[in-house]
């Protein structure tokens, strides 16, 4: 264990029984103070319907930040129909309007994978698969009320497309939309095609790379800068078509041309079925975001892949993060992102990665860490450092068990994706479960910066101290008490059993008076914590807690 500029917690545990008592009376009154503790809104339906949807994907307008568009999968399972869900809120995510079926003609024809962007004009752009092979799209002006007819990008057999808008205005190649897909023949390339006129028409598809081993997924986003970024996975050459190395490619000219790095570095993914969640198919394909905020990381990249048996992943799937901080020339050494012990047995899959207005890092996926093998609940593991270190939150309220979703979708289908998304200080992932018995779009609105410690009235004690937190044994959320003197340097950190720093609570200088901080604890399990106060870099006292769920 490590940490920095503070004592080993083995030094601390003889003095957990300091007495400093102190003089004052409480008020009532409460004033904010800084922290870096999240709030999460219990988890809704954008959509209730009785059709099935999966594979959900989240846009936010560069003009209107509260109009927030979200597209899946849909497949009515009676008549075999597959489609693409079109879901609209106008308020940030605190209403959806919708429709299970994108009505753009030729509407038979539809055969669902959506790749969807919101262009600098407000335009909704939709690519989609056919039922015959081709890339297909739809454009609509009305925030998606209605659509146009299917324009053709392109007829050959090729993978869902990956669709992104350029919306900053500095940019030579402001409001451009890209889709990028890997076509399905040798050798298996990636392809581009973009447009300039908000999807009514699209330029011939050219292939951007020529890759030794076959190419599979396939993401894309564009830089502040206008430049554009895609990966793709390139895969063992026989069933399952394991993911082997991560592939990467940068343009400076729009998409015209590329600088392409076939094997940019090495990972080791998890391409196949998961017998203990009901044989569903899986894999660990890249999922790529560009730091855009204009702060001190801007322009750093972040790719996150489903890894297992290769450094940093352990034995069982794990989510792993490399980061680059020139522009994608070069990649840093892996990053485990689910912080649950390592070699335990639990599954991750699906990442979803987004940088947020402030340049912090959200990544979603699935989880068992909490439940058993056949369920799964949805975890966001936040970094707030550029991905050096990670905390994790368990964001769904419910667990659910996975199946795949009949026949329709292809072996062990249950959506090969989730996302996320943020306006200011709320972000929205989006994720599909069969809780209610048929898989469905869930939300939560979830606030990254709750301010979790509060200052308890006036008055300035005497003495620093330590209060026991209440309720005590508990679960879930906890409330620790402390008090000081004078202005401080104060960290208050929570330890495990073994003395492994699990959380610093708040770290930062306080004025004298008493403190409350409320501890969210649902991404641990049960067990003994021990949390300890430090004043200008010194022990005060530490305490023993007991969670229990």
């Amino acid at each position: 264990m490590r940490i920095p500029k503070y004592p080993s917690f083995l030094s601390f545990i003889s003095i957990m029984s300091i007495a400093l008592g102190f003089g004052f009376i409480f008020n009532s009154d409460e004033k904010k103070v800084s922290s870096s503790n999240i709030a999460i809104a219990p988890n809704y339906r954008i959509y209730p319907s009785s059709v099935t949807q999966s594979e959900t994907f989240i846009t936010r307008s560069p003009i209107n930040p509260q109009l927030l568009f979200v597209a899946a999968n849909t497949i009515n399972l009676n008549t075999g129909f597959i489609s693409e869900g079109i879901y609209v809120s106008t308020n940030g995510g605190l209403n959806w309007r919708g429709n299970d079926t994108c009505t753009g003609a030729i509407i038979s024809f539809h055969r669902g994978d959506p790749g969807i962007a919101i262009d600098k004009n407000g335009t909704f752009v939709l690519t989609r698969l056919g039922s015959t092979p081709g890339l297909y799209s739809h454009y609509s002006t009305n925030n998606g009320l209605s659509w146009s007819s299917q324009r053709t990008i392109i007829t050959d057999d090729q993978d869902r497309a990956s669709t992104a808008s350029d919306p900053f205005s500095t940019s030579s190649f402001y409001g451009r939309v890209y889709t990028a897909w890997v076509k399905f023949a040798p050798p298996y390339p990636t392809m581009i095609a973009y447009t300039d006129n908000g999807a009514q028409t699209w330029t011939t598809p050219a292939q951007i790379n020529n890759p030794p081993q076959r190419c599979q997924g396939g993401d894309i986003v564009v830089g502040s800068d206008g430049r554009v970024y895609m990966t793709w996975a390139a895969v063992t050459s026989s069933s399952p078509f394991t993911e082997d190395k991560v592939g990467f490619a940068v343009s400076s000219n729009g998409g015209v041309s590329w600088t392409v790095q076939e094997q940019a570095y090495d990972m080791n993914g998890i391409q196949g079925l998961l017998p203990q969640k009901g044989n569903i198919r899986v894999n660990g394909l890249p999922n790529i975001d560009a730091d855009v905020s204009g702060g001190s990381r801007n322009g750093w990249l972040y790719i996150v892949t489903g890894e297992k048996n290769l450094a940093p992943a352990g034995t069982d799937p794990d989510i792993v993060l490399h980061r680059s901080t020139d522009g994608g020339q070069t990649w840093s050494a892996g990053v485990r992102v689910n912080q649950d012990p390592i070699n335990n047995g639990k599954t991750q899959y699906f990442p979803a990665i987004h940088v947020d207005d402030e340049g912090s890092i959200n990544i979603i996926y699935y989880d068992d860490r909490n439940t058993t093998a056949d369920s799964s609940q949805v975890y966001l593991s936040r970094s707030t450092d550029g991905g050096f270190t990670f905390k994790d939150y368990q964001i769904s309220d419910h667990t659910f068990k996975p199946i795949p979703i009949g026949s329709l979708g292809g072996q062990g289908y249950q959506g090969d994706n989730i996302d996320i998304n943020s306006i200011a200080n709320i972000l929205i992932p989006v994720w599909m479960d069969n809780f209610t018995g048929i898989y469905q779009i869930w939300t939560s609105r979830i606030d990254r910066n709750t301010l979790s410690i509060s200052q308890i009235g006036d008055l300035v004690p005497e003495k620093y101290n330590l209060s026991q937190n209440y309720p005590n044994p508990f679960n879930g959320i906890s409330n620790i008490k402390f008090s000081i003197p004078n202005l401080s340097e104060v960290a208050l950190k929570v330890y495990d059993l073994n003395g492994k720093e699990i959380e610093t609570l708040y770290q930062g200088k306080l004025n004298g008076g008493e403190y409350r901080v409320q501890w969210n604890s649902n991404a641990l399990p049960s067990g003994v914590y021990f949390y300890s106060l430090f004043i200008e870099n010194k022990i005060i006292d530490t305490k023993k807690m007991i969670l229990v769920k």
